[in-house]
């Protein structure tokens, strides 16, 4: 008798033997979740950062007391928000320019407002007046923005002197103001005419309002009336 064992059939051509799982790392896993939560935590801390600063109204320009806060003068900046202070927020500058609140004291370029530097008194500061004067060219400064709201000035008065050295004309008649005298030591510029250069030409003078002390004004005023007013401008290192 022959050998009638049977052979296995033999398996598919070309099937893949069965593989190890593979090995999970719990490390890495972990390390993924951790770094997500670091994220997430990072985003939210930068949001409350973002809750608690305000954007506020900063000037881009000086305004003199008693003067109404020009919109154009203004930009904004974000600031930390605190509570003991009133910042005058960007979304109540309308409020400002339409309530045509003032500047209660002298305001420098980069100021960030807050509630008490505004009023809405129009009136000067006690003690002080408001001189209008119209200057030929040579009694004030002349220059791109030499002369503007908010500078600080000195007043002389000046004039044609006679062979005694007394001033011609009224000015013996300021208690002993003589000529070329100095009237105000420190006065504020309140306003000085705007428009085109054609209109300022056009004109003979150029109108501008000082702001003085009230026991001041007469002789400035009388100076102004006689044309005998001129205007010299104290450097900011001198200003007090």
């Amino acid at each position: 008798m022959g050998n009638n064992r049977v052979s296995a059939p033999a398996g598919p051509v070309g099937e893949r033997l069965p593989s190890a799982p593979r090995e999970r790392k719990p490390a890495l896993a972990a390390l993924a979740v951790l770094l997500i939560l670091i994220g997430a935590l990072g985003a939210t801390v930068l949001v409350l950062r973002a809750g608690e600063r305000v954007e506020v109204v900063k000037l881009t320009g000086d305004v003199s007391a008693g003067q109404p806060i020009d919109r154009k003068a203004t930009s904004t900046v974000l600031v930390a928000e605190d509570e003991a202070l009133q910042y005058v927020k960007a979304d109540q500058l309308d409020t400002v320019t339409k309530n045509k609140l003032v500047a209660r004291v002298d305001l420098v370029q980069g100021t960030v407002l807050i509630g008490p530097m505004l009023t809405d008194r129009k009136g000067l500061p006690a003690g002080k007046s408001t001189v209008g004067l119209a200057l030929k060219a040579g009694q004030y400064p002349s220059g791109q923005d030499l002369l503007k709201n908010g500078s600080t000035v000195s007043i002389y008065r000046v004039g044609a002197k006679t062979s005694g050295g007394s001033s011609a004309g009224s000015a013996g008649s300021t208690g002993g103001a003589g000529s070329n005298s100095l009237l105000v030591h420190s006065a504020k510029v309140q306003d000085v005419a705007s428009g085109s250069g054609d209109e300022l030409v056009s004109s003979s003078s150029l109108p501008v309002s000082v702001i003085v002390d009230q026991a001041d004004a007469a002789k400035v005023a009388e100076a102004a009336a006689a044309g005998e007013v001129a205007l010299v401008l104290v450097p900011a290192s001198a200003d007090n």
